[in-house]
């Protein structure tokens, strides 16, 4: 069955080294992402654009051969997702598929990737058990995990003074994951929870939730959803007032897209975890801005994460002379990552990307200097300290 999907080729001839092995004579990344529903904002079209920078910036070819691009929209649908996915794998001739939005889509690419023995970059869902107990060698999660969200938000607003919680949180297992880590790091830190209330997932009024969070006295009024809830519960903290009357916001998944639809008025001063910030250095500058000209917005961490992910890969492709999954996996593990977002990163036994994550803190209105200058990074947590340390993984491929 056919499935509608964008494509582009990038492609452009060289004579091959002799002893390169690129299967068809291509090398075929898939960008499978949320094009149409509720994910589009934070990967979608940005994630396409971002992997076709990373592409033109490469070479356009990798060991003499061309590369290309398809991607599709997986509509927010699993079973859609993975019709698409056993498609590219069966017939057409993918080699690695990348972004793969949503944690449940996401699980479903590691295990078909695994038995295809293709790859994946998984730099768009949040899920730590991907690198956990159903760890995969074929996998790379690059971006960030459910792990480090609640570890360095958690641990770090706690030490800023954030020393008591109430939890707004999203009523499924991604919510209820959130806060049971955050919970557990916030305590480890010294601070305390003092109440929680659950909400239905697209849920449009939060008033009786915030009238709660308000009347705990709790320091801080944390979000443990995603996507519009967020931004909902965000805006109606700010019509409530939250932040005015002394309490702190933390929103536990989060991403600038998300800031820049509820606009720094209603979101100032809410802490969020980022894996990237477009506004961080000269070089991300200069990127995004580049990026900026194409899309008309600022990278998200995920769309940042795609660029990142598939110049490792290509990297690897090129160093190994081949496009074989073990081989370029093994490649991308003993290779270090440095580019404009990720400095000194390693890929783990595991699956799991080893990289700095940043804590940081909404601005004010008056504190932005320019469009798109939305967040202050309060701290920046070193990639050992922010994910699952080996001595806690239920992964095998630690065990060996």
């Amino acid at each position: 069955m056919m499935v509608r999907a964008l494509a582009c080729a990038l492609a452009l001839t060289a004579a091959a080294p002799a002893s390169a092995q690129i299967s068809d004579d291509v090398v075929r990344i898939g960008v499978l992402t949320d094009l149409s529903s509720w994910g589009r904002d934070n990967a979608g079209p940005g994630s396409v654009e971002a992997v076709r920078m990373a592409v033109e910036e490469f070479g356009p070819t990798v060991a003499g051969k061309k590369i290309e691009i398809v991607s599709a929209d997986h509509q927010e649908k699993p079973d859609l997702a993975l019709e698409i996915a056993r498609e590219w794998l069966d017939t057409g001739k993918v080699d690695v598929i990348a972004d793969v939005q949503n944690s449940a889509i996401g699980i479903a690419i590691h295990n078909l990737v695994r038995e295809k023995n293709r790859i994946a970059l998984l730099t768009a869902p949040g899920s730590s058990t991907i690198t956990d107990r159903i760890c995969s060698p074929n996998t790379v999660h690059f971006t960030y995990d459910t792990y480090a969200l609640a570890k360095v938000a958690g641990t770090e607003v706690v030490r800023n003074g954030g020393k008591s919680w109430f939890f707004l949180t999203a009523d499924y297992a991604f919510g209820h994951q959130l806060q049971e880590d955050a919970t557990r790091f916030i305590k480890e830190a010294g601070g305390s929870v003092v109440g929680a209330v659950r909400h239905p997932t697209g849920n449009h009024d939060f008033s009786s939730f915030l009238l709660q969070a308000q009347s705990s006295g709790a320091n801080v009024v944390a979000f443990a959803n995603a996507g519009a809830d967020t931004d909902t519960a965000l805006k109606q903290a700010g019509e409530f007032g939250i932040t005015q009357g002394g309490q702190q916001l933390a929103a536990l998944l989060m991403f600038i897209t998300d800031v820049h639809a509820v606009g720094l008025q209603d979101a100032q001063g809410a802490y969020m975890v980022t894996a990237s910030y477009w506004n961080l250095d000269q070089d991300t500058r200069a990127w995004s801005r580049r990026f900026f000209e194409r899309t008309g917005f600022m990278p998200s961490m995920i769309q940042a994460g795609g660029y990142s992910a598939v110049m490792h890969y290509l990297k690897a492709v090129r160093d190994a002379g081949t496009d074989d999954a073990g081989t370029v996996m093994q490649r991308m593990r003993d290779t270090p990552i440095n580019d404009v977002f990720v400095r000194n990163g390693r890929l783990r036994e595991d699956g799991r990307v080893i990289r700095d994550m940043y804590l940081a803190r909404v601005k004010k209105p008056q504190e932005s200097k320019e469009p798109w200058d939305y967040l202050e990074i309060v701290k920046t947590v070193k990639g050992e300290d922010a994910f699952r340390p080996v001595s806690e993984s239920q992964c095998p491929l630690l065990k060996r």
